[in-house]
């Protein structure tokens, strides 16, 4: 279940709907997936072939299509991300700047967990949201963020986009921003 640490207050927020709440301010989507419904192969795996990704969007079909409905969403797939990974230091890197983007940015995550650090208002400032299997998230065009592992170093997550060719991130050099 998803957690929230705003960085201004250390303050600790937990619970689906208090998570919920939180979020809603600030236009972020947050849902939960049924994690009970994925096989248990593809449980805590992180070396997925095609097969095993093909699997986990079947899986997850009517809630991900459901989704897409409702936000616009034309296209998806599967990301994963480990020590594994060719170059994860450098992906890494990459992901830890923030960001936005012209759509938004969605993870559904199905194993590991992923942090997503956004930026609230001028009271809250930035905030991370720990992600766990089930949870979705969806940050909205515009608003700065980005997306990163938390020390598992282990995440498998379906991404939704609107842009059939997947987003492109757009640097915000914020001075407010401290990693």
């Amino acid at each position: 279940m998803a957690q929230i640490r705003v960085r201004n207050t250390g303050e600790l927020i937990t619970g689906e709907e208090n998570v919920r709440s939180f979020l809603d301010r600030f236009e972020v989507l947050y849902e939960h997936w049924d994690t009970s419904k994925l096989p248990a192969h593809l449980v805590e795996n992180f070396s997925l072939s095609d097969e095993n990704k093909q699997e986990i969007l079947d899986t997850y079909n009517a809630e991900i299509t459901d989704l897409a409905a409702r936000r616009g969403y034309k296209t998806w797939d599967i990301v994963v991300l480990s020590d594994a990974t060719p170059n994860i230091e450098e992906l890494l890197k990459k992901f830890e700047n923030v960001h936005t983007h012209s759509e938004d940015e969605v993870r559904a995550i199905t194993a590991g967990e992923g942090i997503f650090v956004i930026k609230g208002n001028e009271e809250v400032g930035y905030f991370d949201v720990v992600l766990s299997p089930g949870d979705v998230i969806s940050v909205p065009e515009g608003n700065p963020h980005f997306f990163t592992l938390t020390d598992v170093r282990k995440v498998v997550a379906v991404r939704l986009f609107i842009e059939t060719e997947g987003w492109v991130a757009h640097p915000y050099s914020d001075p407010e921003f401290a990693k």
